[in-house]
């Protein structure tokens, strides 16, 4: 079974021994320290996604400098053929 952070917070207020509200502050102290590293988490997922991204732009545009490349040398052997 899981509860979110609400859930726990309302089974707090039906609950009332001892053992039960001080499991519910353990639980509820924990999904405290949870929700930053989630939050850090998004944040480096999407830089990541970002970096990635302009990886693939880079690579795009490598492939077409060298395609570009490739067409200026042929076009230039052909030309010098041509001549003799």
């Amino acid at each position: 079974m899981a509860f979110t952070e609400q859930g726990v917070a309302m089974l707090s207020s039906v609950l009332n021994s001892r053992r039960t509200i001080a499991v519910n502050i353990q639980i509820i102290r924990i999904f405290t320290k949870l929700r930053p590293m989630f939050i850090d988490n998004t944040y480096l997922r999407l830089e990541v996604e970002k970096i990635k991204t302009k990886l693939d732009n880079q690579d795009k545009n490598m492939e077409l400098v060298f395609q570009y490349l490739d067409e200026l040398t042929e076009k230039k052997m052909n030309q010098k053929y041509a001549i003799e």
